[in-house]
């Protein structure tokens, strides 16, 4: 019975909520930002919702290690649970191919870290706000993103 009836929904559980920032381990907002993005990682995550974090050195070159080193850096430091990629450049002719989306779709380019893209469920970028822009600012708006992608689901059993 359950067999059938994934084969007649398509299971949505891939669809997700995301905060895309690009993250530096010693730039001035490093422990404001991380500590905010893990919270909300923690009220909303990971089923429904998660932060996704590029460490990228563009920037003041504030994020010198190595990919090792930042994950280490984030999750003892901040208890991190959200996922961390590898180091990447999000802007200009070498930005990662995600980072050339999310540019090309909000028509805003990270000027310094910690940049936020917010995506919806569908993957188009529904906000976005530089590092002076505090987490908190945003969580409403995210709320209401998960809280209607629940809704959603909720309406599809």
């Amino acid at each position: 019975m359950i067999e059938d009836l994934h084969k007649t929904r398509p299971c949505n559980k891939e669809k997700q909520v995301s905060l895309v920032v690009n993250v530096a381990s010693e730039c001035g907002y490093t422990d404001q930002h991380y500590r905010a993005l893990q919270q909300l990682q923690r009220e909303l995550g990971p089923y429904h919702f998660n932060v996704l974090a590029f460490p990228c050195n563009q920037f003041g070159h504030q994020e010198p290690d190595t990919n090792k080193e930042i994950e280490n850096f984030a999750r003892k430091t901040y208890g991190v649970s959200f996922p961390m990629f590898s180091k990447i450049a999000v802007r200009g002719t070498g930005a990662n191919a995600a980072f050339k989306y999310l540019t090309e779709s909000s028509g805003e380019e990270p000027t310094w870290n910690f940049w936020k893209y917010l995506v919806a469920p569908n993957g188009k970028v529904v906000g976005t706000w530089d590092s002076t822009v505090p987490v908190e600012e945003i969580r409403p708006k995210i709320h209401e993103l998960v809280g209607k992608l629940i809704l959603g689901k909720k309406d599809e059993l």
